[in-house]
């Protein structure tokens, strides 16, 4: 069951509560909406559409929604700036939000996860990924919970036989006909995995969802 959704209030009567920056990675425009790579943009949307806020104002570059879930605001984004320069809107919102990297949580899609799995973890390396690699590069840390969604290899393509072409073109590619159910599946999950985050911390999001279950355990 998702957490009790407290109407949007006046921001002045927002001060003061503590603040969750939720962001999803993705690209801007109607042509890359069904891309691999903007799975996160999909997840945050979901959650966005959960819990009734509506991403109906800007700041800085990006898309912003923002609400009160469980008293905890909450402010969701979808960075404007293309995927290899989302660090430029990240660090613009942190500033503008007064918050740390302690209040951040990135939405991402991962090459080295099969499709649909979930991990979340706090830290550690980009893994290659430009959108990670370009939110470090500007915030000055990596100490900040990613929101990992598995969208494969390419196919026929491991290790160090995958060429940078091969991977551009699957990232931004649409997902095919069956890779969409598996996702259609997994986008619900995250906004679960976001709102265990929001209410009972990393810890237990992650022994619940980072499970090599399809669902997560009970």
């Amino acid at each position: 069951m998702s957490p009790v959704f407290r109407r949007k209030r006046p921001a002045s009567s927002l001060e003061g509560l503590p603040l969750k920056l939720i962001v999803g990675l993705g690209n801007p425009g109607t042509g890359y909406t069904s891309n691999r790579h903007n799975v996160g943009f999909m997840c945050v949307n979901h959650f966005a559409k959960t819990h009734a806020l509506k991403f109906d104002s800007k700041k800085g570059n990006a898309r912003v929604a923002e609400g009160v879930i469980e008293g905890e605001r909450v402010v969701l984004a979808r960075p404007q700036t293309y995927m290899n320069a989302s660090g430029e809107a990240v660090a613009a919102l942190l500033r503008k939000l007064k918050v740390s990297a302690e209040d951040l949580i990135i939405i991402h899609d991962d090459l080295d996860l099969p499709l649909g799995r979930i991990r979340i973890r706090k830290g550690g390396s980009s893994g290659g990924h430009h959108g990670i690699e370009s939110i470090i590069a500007c915030i000055g840390t990596a100490d900040f919970i990613r929101v990992r969604i598995g969208i494969s290899h390419p196919e026929g393509a491991d290790g160090a036989s995958r060429r940078d072409s091969d991977i551009i073109g699957h990232v931004l590619g649409d997902f095919s006909g069956e890779e969409s159910k598996v996702i259609a599946e997994a986008v619900p999950r995250v906004t679960q995995a976001l709102e265990c985050l929001l209410t009972e911390g990393l810890v237990p999001a992650m022994n619940r969802y980072n499970s090599t279950a399809t669902r997560p355990e009970k």
